[in-house]
């Protein structure tokens, strides 16, 4: 597999002690649709933004197809689509407009392309930005984005004040564009049924740190859950304990423990085992 994103040592400060980022090792394989999960405050915007050059790094390096984007910003953004999780459209213009303005300033936008993607949803375009819903404005910023025709999607949680069918019909097209044209897509969400639907690889991060980073399918078959004060079995790892929808208490481990767990109770016990406090006490109940 071709590294597409790489992130070595990264670490981001802001003033003299916070932390955004600290010692992170990534990396994002070509072709892939990855899913960046993390509680608020967890780095994740602050990623994205460095890999385009709109942050620069405290410490480490990093590179989106072999360009560091602190030394050439330029060529970093030319190859990458960035869509932030508020659409930045002008309340003024047109959803033409938009396109002409982006044909104007991005070499090579592909106005067909983008114009093919809302004709498909119906989004008007002689609406003003101000007059689109949320999940149009959502979708009008992707199709600017894929109309760069940007071999790297870089979704700063575009999803997170989208409706159920706004944010499948969002996901729709961006898996549709992504496995049509072989491009790579990192994804930042809090909805596990949205990365369930659209993402074939996960990335938790937690503290500014990775927590874990694998397929999909290699994260589901490599943890299960004990309830309660059911046994350990002997030899499995602790990764981190959380309570059920239902008030009981789940116990996240790696391998063959207990029932298979879910998508959703992998990412959830390796946030719980990311907080300070957590992994100490999951501990201290496998020893007692």
């Amino acid at each position: 597999m071709t590294a597409v994103l790489e992130a070595t040592g990264l670490g981001k400060r802001y003033g003299r002690r916070r932390w955004a980022l600290r010692d992170l090792d990534l990396v994002v394989d070509e072709g892939s649709i990855t899913a960046l999960v993390g509680p608020n405050g967890s780095g994740k915007s602050t990623l994205l933004k460095a890999w385009v050059g709109f942050e620069r790094p405290t410490t480490g390096t990093l590179r989106i197809r072999g360009i560091d984007p602190v030394r050439n910003r330029g060529a970093a953004v030319a190859v990458a689509g960035y869509v932030p999780q508020a659409p930045s459209l002008y309340r003024e213009l047109t959803v033409e407009d938009h396109i002409t303005f982006a044909a104007y300033h991005r070499p090579g936008f592909d106005r067909a392309l983008a114009r093919g993607y809302l004709d498909d949803l119906s989004i008007p375009f002689d609406s003003r930005a101000d007059e689109l819903s949320g999940g149009q404005q959502a979708q009008v910023g992707l199709a600017l984005a894929l109309g760069t025709r940007a071999p790297v999607l870089l979704l700063d949680e575009p999803l997170a004040s989208l409706d159920p069918l706004a944010r499948r019909e969002f996901l729709q097209v961006l898996v549709e564009a992504v496995r049509a044209a072989g491009s790579t897509a990192l994804l930042s969400s809090h909805v596990i049924t949205d990365i369930e639907q659209a993402c074939d690889s996960l990335i938790v991060l937690g503290g500014g740190r990775s927590l874990l980073a694998v397929s999909i399918s290699e994260a589901i078959a490599g943890h299960g859950i004990v309830t309660g004060d059911e046994p350990r079995p002997i030899g499995a790892q602790v990764v981190g304990s959380f309570p059920s929808s239902t008030g009981e208490r789940l116990t996240l481990m790696r391998g063959l423990a207990g029932r298979p767990a879910t998508l959703e109770e992998v990412v959830i016990g390796h946030l719980a085992a990311g907080r300070p406090d957590r992994p100490a006490k999951a501990e201290r109940k496998v020893a007692a």
